[in-house]
């Protein structure tokens, strides 16, 4: 038997607080402010807050590398945290101080520039309020200040205030970082001599981060919901799903999804959801727009990536608005093989696709570098007006102008069989049909699907095409083989005939380099599909983009699109194939397939399923329209 166990609990006894005052205080030894120093530094951080014109005080941190003099400056304005893009590792080594992801880091270490960086009004360490893309004063913007005016007052007080400078400012970012430069050549500074907007956000309905063509690009809500919750961007998005496909599915719309997500509590996705056309809230501030109607003062360097997976539009745009009245040749453009922001990061391969070489270290070193260097240190002008990496054969090339040289207009034509005629004779009459069905989206790539945060979204533009052409959903021509290498230069022109069983309808058309079966260097490519230009249109805006229509169901009707500016060459040995669908999901909303007058606030019994039909062949056929230039 076991005895039994007894336990005596002791009741806990309390000491009496102690009397205020009873007790010598015991000094804290952390200092009311601290003042670190220096010593031994390469650089001097001056963080400062800069009056604007109505009051308001932006964040800015400077650093002036140590003994600078006569030096010009590098402005860049973010939403992104100033104090983090000038904050690498504790080193007094200024390479290894400033963030790696700052995209001035290599040219202003070598050639001794003052950087700057600014936490535009509304975010981060900067006073005022927030507005996405702040639009310049008038309709949309009632305000006397906007992100021109900020820019041009930061300016102002950097020479006057910052005595190592030369008086020259080079303003410079990307994406969002991008869209800055652009406002600050409306009514520029003086002192700006040089502006350089990458992959900037510039139209966010036809082409840039919100929709595309009238599609909503709804894996942006989580960057939405992030960027817009609080001024420090303390808000995560979270989920409970490991695949988005399956999240945006179960959610219905993307409305409703937001709505999940308290997302009416943001002004922001207010507004979008209240402006799903193209209205004169999207037109207005549609930076292309603007530029179109303004000097060419500033010398700017537009930067363009050729497989952008965020802002592919916008700087093409911007060149297209401002070439014409560049009477004195003061507009740049550089058009890489990267994806969004990759110029600053290795640039030898995307994804599977290797260059030979890191393209994007070639554009710094011989192309942007001195193009800062001619206008802030009166170096030599060295560079061309235009450059490009020219896919598929891997080189760069130069010119005055984009596209590169004259082009011929070829089409390439759907034909029974799903056989790809390239400017041939007529392709037989008919059509191919397939349905598309809201239950079952076409993926926009292999699932699971991540978010946009995580590392594969930066490469999905040059994923591997062979699962959307196996589906029953997707229609695929493929040309012969090549036995010439085909050069093209542009942006290919979709010309869509088609009917679709519903009343309204997506068309999502993608341009591919098919591999040879086997590719000895790289056995991973063989047979691949390479994307080389791919977009989406939203059927209800077929006769004008700020005028939805339910279509005429049943009837064949013409849509006509671009596709994404390209610089490619397809080999010999190699294939051309089109591909077209009609869901690109979860990166697009779905389409109900059911005009509704807000897709935003479609309801379940919306979506339904619809037999599409593209039509070939006759007097009005499909057929997409590539811009070729002779190879040498």
């Amino acid at each position: 038997m076991v005895a039994a166990l007894s336990v005596v609990l002791a009741s806990p006894v309390f000491a009496a607080p102690p009397v205020k005052g009873a007790y010598a205080d015991l000094p804290s030894e952390t200092p009311a402010h601290f003042t670190p120093t220096h010593d031994g530094y390469e650089y001097d951080v001056r963080d400062v807050m800069i009056p604007m014109r109505d009051g308001v005080k932006l964040h800015t941190v400077i650093v002036v590398p140590r003994g600078a003099k006569n030096a010009g400056i590098l402005f860049t304005r973010t939403p992104y945290n100033a104090s983090a893009m000038t904050s690498g590792v504790a080193s007094g080594h200024l390479d290894a101080a400033l963030s790696h992801d700052d995209l001035a880091t290599h040219v202003l270490i070598e050639d001794g520039y003052i950087r700057v960086v600014q936490d535009i009004r509304g975010k981060y360490g900067s006073e005022g309020d927030y507005v996405m893309n702040r639009p310049l004063h008038g309709p949309p913007n009632p305000t006397p200040v906007d992100d021109s005016t900020d820019a041009y007052d930061t300016i102002d007080w950097l020479v006057k205030h910052v005595p190592e400078s030369n008086g020259r400012v080079a303003i410079m970012g990307i994406s969002y970082d991008g869209f800055e430069p652009l406002m600050a050549i409306v009514h520029p500074h003086p002192a700006l001599k040089a502006s350089v907007p990458m992959n900037p956000m510039v139209d966010g309905w036809r082409g840039d981060d919100w929709f595309h063509n009238g599609a909503f690009r709804q894996q942006n809500l989580m960057y939405i919901y992030q960027q817009s919750a609080s001024r420090k961007n303390g808000e995560s998005w979270w989920t409970n799903y490991a695949d988005d496909y399956q999240m945006f599915l179960d959610a219905g719309s993307a409305g409703a999804l937001a709505k999940r997500y308290g997302m009416e509590q943001l002004g922001f996705w207010n507004k979008i959801v209240q402006h799903p056309a193209y209205d004169s809230f999207w037109s207005q501030q549609a930076v292309d727009k603007i530029l179109a109607h303004e000097p060419v003062s500033v010398p700017t360097m537009l930067v363009a990536s050729l497989w952008d997976q965020e802002d592919i539009y916008g700087a093409f745009a911007v060149y297209n608005a401002m070439k014409d009245h560049d009477t004195d040749h003061r507009l740049f453009l550089t058009a890489g093989p990267w994806f969004h922001g990759q110029e600053i990061r290795d640039g030898s391969s995307l994804g599977a696709v290797r260059f030979g070489s890191d393209t994007s270290l070639y554009f710094r070193e011989h192309i942007l570098r001195p193009f800062l260097a001619h206008y802030l240190k009166d170096a030599p002008a060295t560079v061309a007006q235009v450059n490009a990496f020219v896919t598929g054969d891997n080189r760069w090339e130069s010119g005055s102008t984009w596209p590169l040289a004259a082009t011929t207009p070829v089409r390439l034509l759907p034909d029974a069989g799903g056989h790809l005629d390239i400017g041939g004779g007529p392709a037989a009459t008919g059509s191919d049909s397939y349905v598309s069905d809201p239950a079952h989206p076409v993926p926009y790539r292999q699932r699971p699907v991540g978010p946009i945060q995580g590392p594969s979204w930066q490469h999905w533009l040059t994923d591997d095409q062979r699962e959307a052409s196996s589906r029953p959903d997707v229609l695929t021509y493929t040309s012969p083989v090549l036995h010439e290498p085909l050069r093209i230069n542009g942006a290919p022109k979709v010309h869509l005939v088609a009917s679709t069983s519903g009343t309204d309808s997506d068309w999502v058309v993608k341009l591919i380099d098919v591999y040879p079966d086997q590719v000895g260097e790289q056995p991973e490519m063989g047979s691949y599909q390479l994307g080389i230009g791919m977009d989406i249109f939203r059927g209800r805006y077929r006769t004008g983009f700020d005028k939805p229509q339910p279509l005429a169901s049943g009837v064949a009707l013409p849509y006509d699109f671009s596709l994404p500016n390209v610089n490619h060459v397809f080999l010999p040995g190699h294939r051309i194939m089109v591909q077209v669908q009609s869901s690109w999901f979860p990166l697009y909303d779905r389409n109900p397939q059911k005009f509704v007058p807000n897709i935003f606030l479609a309801s379940p019994g919306d979506y339904q399923s619809a037999t599409q039909q593209v039509f070939r062949g006759g007097e009005d056929p499909t057929y997409i329209e590539i811009p070729t230039i002779k190879t040498q």
